[in-house]
């Protein structure tokens, strides 16, 4: 039977860690599921579920300590469970860009989580705007919106809502 272990890392970034610790996992008899790896400033950070037999997740489970060791990380990992299915939810893909300020992340996730809706995925980035060099922020969300919201009232709230904070904004299903 498949079990899953889901493990999170950051350290010092330098090439060669995902190498090594991806054959680390290989070893033990695992198989990485899913992961988002990216460097933040000089630091490399990662999370990613694997799976394989409990023997092969044991195995990986004792070998980390040498792992964190080797590879200069700090690495956190537990167990968990495959994901439940989300059959009456609908996935749409977020986009927000703005004149960076603080802010712009909670007040969208509050906007989100006040209806109900989950966010599955987050990323944001800054940059400086083509021409002026304007700090420019960047985020992109999935989220799971329940069957049961009526998807044009909320793209009109979500657009009164980003029209009042100065965020230019588009949500649409997501295509994967």
């Amino acid at each position: 039977m498949k079990k899953y272990f889901v493990i999170s890392a950051l350290g010092k970034d330098r090439p060669g860690i995902v190498n090594e610790l991806s054959k680390s996992i290989l070893d033990c008899g695992c198989n990485i599921e899913n992961s988002r790896m990216m460097v933040l400033g000089g630091e490399f950070s990662l999370i990613l579920m694997v799976s394989g037999h409990w023997g092969a997740i044991t195995r990986l489970e004792r070998q980390l300590p040498v792992v964190e060791k080797n590879l200069e990380l700090t690495v956190h990992a537990r167990h968990t469970e495959p994901r439940a299915g989300t059959q009456d939810m609908m996935p749409y893909t977020v986009d927000v860009v703005a004149m960076d300020h603080p802010g712009i992340v909670h007040d969208v996730a509050e906007f989100f989580a006040s209806r109900g809706i989950n966010i599955e995925e987050m990323s944001t980035w800054t940059y400086p705007a083509a021409h002026t060099g304007t700090p420019m922020f960047s985020l992109n969300l999935i989220v799971s919106i329940p069957s049961a919201v009526h998807i044009g009232r909320l793209r009109d709230e979500f657009t009164g809502f980003c029209d009042n904070r100065n965020l230019d904004a588009l949500m649409e299903p997501a295509r994967n």
